[in-house]
């Protein structure tokens, strides 16, 4: 197979290397401005419908899994080694979509893994503890979450960049399956599967002609 084109590496690395700065600038400037979880109220953008309001995700993807936090940062790590070795190694970069919607995955676990990590260096206050799992001063291993959209009356788990980069690249993941399987000309599937069968060659006729005496 050839190699993998260049501009493959580009856009990839552009799509995650940026998508993952959003989301850590955004994160860094709405906890700068609103403070963290329950320290103020809501900033409504659109009242009762779409606002920023500061939360800290200890489990997955909208709050799944609270307190699995060294799980979800090791399932990270070994997700984004997967991802790259599915591109660059095994060559799936060849494919522009699926290239652009693994780039966008990526953006998300960086970022995401960057706050299970510890690396913005919060620690837990008073407001912030709502529980006995954890002590003021001790280093916070959670994803900073913000934005927060209501469905009617029911708030939706608050989200950020990082979750949004997620779902955008499983939903390109998920088009890409069905194009994928569209493009295939019906009947693919069974004529691959049939073993082509050897011809037996014809018995010469010298062969079968009974042997002649001299009379």
């Amino acid at each position: 197979m050839k190699a993998v084109p260049a501009n493959r590496y580009a856009i990839f690395f552009s799509i995650a290397i940026l998508g993952c700065l959003v989301d850590l600038a955004t994160k860094s400037w709405i906890f700068d401005r609103l403070g963290g979880p329950r320290e103020q109220g809501v900033w409504w953008i659109w009242e009762d419908v779409v606002g920023f309001q500061t939360s800290l995700n200890e489990g997955a993807l909208f709050g799944f899994g609270q307190g699995w936090v060294v799980v979800f940062a090791a399932l990270s790590i070994v997700a984004a080694l997967a991802v790259l070795y599915w591109l660059f190694i095994a060559r799936a970069a060849h494919d522009l979509l699926l290239t652009v919607a693994l780039g966008s995955v990526a953006a998300g676990i960086f970022g995401n893994l960057y706050d299970r990590l510890g690396l913005p260096g919060l620690q837990w206050k008073h407001p912030w503890i709502v529980d006995d799992l954890h002590r003021v001063g001790e280093p916070v291993y959670a994803v900073r979450d913000w934005i927060l959209v209501m469905i009617g009356t029911f708030p939706w788990p608050t989200f950020n960049v990082a979750d949004s980069m997620l779902v955008c690249g499983a939903i390109l993941l998920v088009w890409h399956a069905f194009r994928h399987d569209a493009a295939r000309p019906p009947g693919a599937d069974d004529a691959s599967r049939r073993r082509p069968q050897a011809r037996q060659a014809k018995p010469s006729a010298s062969a079968d002609a009974p042997s002649r005496g001299l009379r």
